[in-house]
């Protein structure tokens, strides 16, 4: 079995803030599941949750670099800003791959959104 992606999980201070800012640039819906502030994701292409940050994250934390597939980079880059969100430099491609571009979201989490190549989305089993 290939590994792929299973969960993620995004960590917010303000859970409501972050849920508006998702169903805004993305059009996910949420689900109330176990404890208070945490959400089921749905509409993210894998299992995922949106949960309360349990504590402040250390200096230098590092983590998973997280990748969404888009139709329209500049049309979502706006969707970004206009959520309240932060573009942390500006699109640059891999050829044959994707555009890209690195962002934040209102909880300072860092993502980066991808416009894939049509031939890079049938290789990875998404609709072009």
């Amino acid at each position: 079995m290939p590994n792929k992606l299973a969960h993620f999980a995004i960590e917010a201070d303000d859970v409501d803030r972050a849920l508006g800012f998702y169903q805004s640039v993305f059009g996910w819906r949420f689900s109330p599941w176990g404890p208070p502030g945490f959400y089921l994701i749905d509409g993210a292409g894998v299992h995922a949750a949106l949960q309360q940050r349990r504590e402040p994250p250390p200096a230098g934390r590092k983590g998973f670099e997280c990748s969404f597939a888009v139709s329209d980079i500049d049309a979502t880059s706006a969707l970004i800003e206009a959520a309240g969100g932060r573009l942390l430099g500006p699109k640059h491609a891999i050829p044959t791959v994707c555009e890209l571009r690195p962002f934040a979201d209102t909880e300072g989490n860092e993502a980066i959104i991808c416009q894939y190549a049509p031939e890079r989305l049938k290789e990875m089993g998404l609709s072009a």
